[in-house]
């Protein structure tokens, strides 16, 4: 009897999209959040005026938990493109000629955009009491980050994540390669967001708007708002800005 996951170790795009975009991701997490958490824990004096918050970074109990988490959370998601892959296959992802690079630097601003917006309202959906209790809440015990903490959360957020970015992708149909960029850009930022710096030269200035460091700083110290992960939009159309204060701090 066949099923619809026959033959799966030979598909050529799962091997590539399936499982090489996930030794991306990996790949790309840990060269960027140890780089930036050396950084921090080093706290050199050249970069401290980069830094977001004002008090100076603590010793983090988090940092071998949240190895931990990170490896359960990409065993889950590897286990769940597994249990889903009959239904991504036939999405518009290929192999095809290699785009040129504008078209691909345009793929990735919409598939950013894309993702901040539906990850927007999930992340303010995790916010309501019950989600917010029994999953999202494990991600705010950080309060002072570090990348390494970038993914220190429930395996079904991290997984939920993965999945939504995922989405641009699929939809606009795009080459593996330009997916491998924005998976490891979706790394960056992860890992960036919860680096306690805010970087000019950071590769995310280069997408208008982003500001995604200090906006997602704010909502581990605020709690409530700045449900957006990069782009400050939705939060000022949808009420949950945080405002930067830092000047009052």
């Amino acid at each position: 009897m066949h099923t619809p996951w026959d033959g799966i170790t030979n598909d050529p795009l799962f091997l590539w999209l399936g499982l090489g975009g996930q030794l991306v991701s990996v790949g790309a997490f840990a060269l960027f959040a140890s780089v930036l958490t050396f950084l921090a824990w080093r706290d050199p004096p050249w970069l401290r005026p980069f830094r977001i918050q004002s008090r100076r970074p603590r010793a983090q109990s988090l940092v071998l938990p949240s190895i931990g988490r990170w490896a359960v959370n990409n065993a889950a998601m590897f286990v769940v493109l597994l249990a889903v892959w009959p239904w991504l296959r036939p999405a518009r992802v290929h192999f095809g000629a290699l785009p040129p690079w504008w078209f691909m630097a345009w793929q990735l601003f919409v598939f950013a955009a894309l993702d901040d917006f539906l990850f927007y309202w999930m992340h303010r959906a995790l916010h309501t009491k019950w989600l917010f209790k029994n999953i999202h809440g494990i991600h705010h015990r950080i309060l002072t980050p570090w990348a390494v903490t970038g993914h220190y959360m429930h395996p079904v957020e991290y997984v939920a994540t993965g999945l939504l970015m995922l989405v641009g992708p699929v939809v606009l149909g795009a080459h593996v390669a330009t997916v491998f960029l924005w998976i490891a850009f979706r790394q960056w930022e992860a890992a960036e967001g919860h680096s306690g710096y805010d970087l000019p030269w950071s590769p995310a200035k280069l997408f208008p708007g982003g500001n995604g460091a200090v906006h997602h700083d704010l909502h581990h110290a605020k709690i409530h708002g700045n449900f957006a992960g990069y782009f400050p939009h939705c939060d000022r159309w949808f009420g949950t800005m945080i405002e930067d204060d830092r000047s009052a701090r």
